[in-house]
């Protein structure tokens, strides 16, 4: 069952699969309101918890990979309050996507607040709002 869901959502969050935004956004909310409903009646607080880090580090890998240019990305990085310099630095990194999501770069700029100010449903709220 979590092999499949992970699947799922590697298909989701591929870099290269061509969904825009507001698709991924849907296509991931649906899969999180679905798999979170059928299975909330299980104790599965770490398990969804541990789903949760991992599908936002695939967000990260998507936004990253989006921001494909070293200019797009020094612009965002600036934006979301890094300073020049750095922004800079990290803009021009040469590590790849994976490795970037996971790293405290992104970590630090592309935060879970922002991903739910972005209306992307956490599968660890979702879940603890549907047991209460």
């Amino acid at each position: 069952m979590f092999k499949k869901l992970k699947e799922k959502i590697r298909r989701i969050t591929g870099r290269s699969n061509g969904l825009s935004v507001e698709e991924r956004k849907k296509r991931l909310n649906d899969t999180v309101r679905g798999w979170v409903n059928y299975y909330k009646l299980a104790d599965m607080k770490s398990l969804v918890t541990r789903l949760d880090q991992w599908t936002r580090r695939r967000m990260r890998m998507v936004t990253w990979k989006r921001w494909k240019r070293v200019r797009t990305r020094f612009y965002w990085l600036k934006r979301l309050g890094i300073n020049k310099r750095k922004a800079w630095e990290w803009a021009n990194t040469r590590k790849g996507y994976w490795r970037i999501s996971g790293s405290h770069i992104l970590a630090r700029t592309l935060t879970n607040e922002l991903f739910r100010r972005a209306r992307y449903i956490s599968f660890l709220d979702y879940y603890l709002s549907v047991r209460s």
